[in-house]
């Protein structure tokens, strides 16, 4: 059987995207990481920078356009309380339990997200699907594996909150994707990035005025500092930018499934960018991870003739348009046709057949189009 049979341009589309996002959220880990080892502890003031650009930047498109908000103001405040307090809770959790425990419990939000999709959106998941999400689950408990094997056993000052903290994160993430993917589908990318934006920008104001005041204080600004914290900001903006136009092709669920290899792009980049010796057990589970990705987006036999006969469609309106809009040409054409017009054409080109049209005219032998 042809691949191209499985492999669609949707497919392609939905595995590139998810793996740029997860390079983005690699790269905001790093750039966090650095924060945390130069002192600066305040992860909502590190999430309202990003807030505030996407409030800047999509903001203005709404404003330019000038098109009114198709969602009720008060549901992309809720949206926004979730992000951000999702944001807050999974960077804190760092203090209190390992990072294995973390990647573990992570993994959570994939069921909830599929329970939620399922609920809310009458998302119908194959079985196919489903050993796709075992799969790259699967992957990441070998990730987990290694890690206990490797010597990451560190329990953390307060393992249980640190637990507690992931779980409630994973839900909050899982309630937040699962909504955007219903408004980017139903109000539209640029009003739910801008609204999103407005909103968390306001709450993390309100949060860092209240828990982060003495943090920032307390900083001292450097070029070493700056760059990193710029960094995260510009990661995560692309990073927001980007996941509605990845759940609008692929879902709520895809999304989560490619953040998994996020981890994985982190031990790459360690490996070969800094010389660190890693685990097999990391280039196994990548793979198993990239597998379950790939199984989990190949389309069913309905979905490739769904789209075929979509394609179908578009294809048959188009050549209709051009026939429509060649037969108006042609009676424009005709409509506007005068004696006049055809003799002054004429007389440019030929005195003597001008001559003629005049006698012809004269004798009352016009032509009547």
């Amino acid at each position: 059987m042809e691949l191209k049979k499985f492999v669609t341009k949707k497919t392609l589309i939905g595995l590139a995207l998810g793996q740029f996002v997860s390079l983005l959220i690699t790269s905001t880990s790093f750039s966090s990481s650095e924060l945390s080892r130069r002192g600066f502890n305040a992860p909502t003031s590190q999430s309202f920078f990003n807030y505030a650009l996407l409030a800047a930047v999509y903001g203005s498109v709404m404003l330019y356009r000038r098109r009114s908000v198709q969602i009720k103001w008060w549901y992309y405040l809720l949206l926004g309380l979730v992000d951000v307090e999702a944001n807050f809770l999974v960077v804190k959790a760092y203090q209190y339990s390992s990072l294995t425990s973390i990647m573990l419990l992570d993994c959570w939000v994939i069921p909830c997200v599929l329970f939620l999709t399922w609920l809310f959106l009458n998302t119908r998941y194959k079985f196919r699907q489903l050993i796709g999400v075992a799969i790259c689950i699967a992957g990441m408990v070998t990730v987990v594996f290694s890690d206990v094997f490797g010597g990451d056993l560190a329990g953390g000052s307060n393992p249980l909150k640190g637990d507690l903290f992931v779980i409630a994160a994973s839900m909050l993430y899982a309630i937040s994707n699962v909504s955007q993917e219903f408004i980017v589908k139903n109000g539209g990318r640029v009003e739910l990035m801008s609204m999103l934006g407005l909103f968390g920008a306001i709450i993390s104001a309100c949060q860092v005025a209240i828990l982060e005041r003495k943090e920032l204080e307390n900083v001292k600004w450097s070029t070493g500092s700056v760059l990193p914290f710029v960094g995260f900001s510009l990661a995560l903006f692309l990073f927001y930018s980007t996941v509605p136009t990845l759940l609008k092709v692929t879902g709520a669920a895809m999304l989560n499934l490619s953040l998994l290899t996020s981890d994985m792009w982190a031990v790459l980049i360690r490996t070969f960018a800094y010389d660190e010796m890693v685990d097999w057990l990391y280039f196994v589970a990548f793979a198993g991870v990239v597998v379950g990705l790939v199984i989990y987006s190949i389309p069913t036999k309905e979905e490739l003739e769904s789209e075929r006969q979509i394609a179908g469609q578009d294809d048959a309106q188009s050549r209709s348009s051009n026939h429509d809009l060649k037969d108006k040409d042609e009676k424009v054409d005709i409509e506007g046709y005068s004696p006049q017009d055809h003799t002054s054409t004429s007389s440019s080109v030929d005195p003597k057949r001008s001559l003629m049209n005049e006698r012809i005219n004269e004798r009352g032998l016009v032509r009547k189009f």
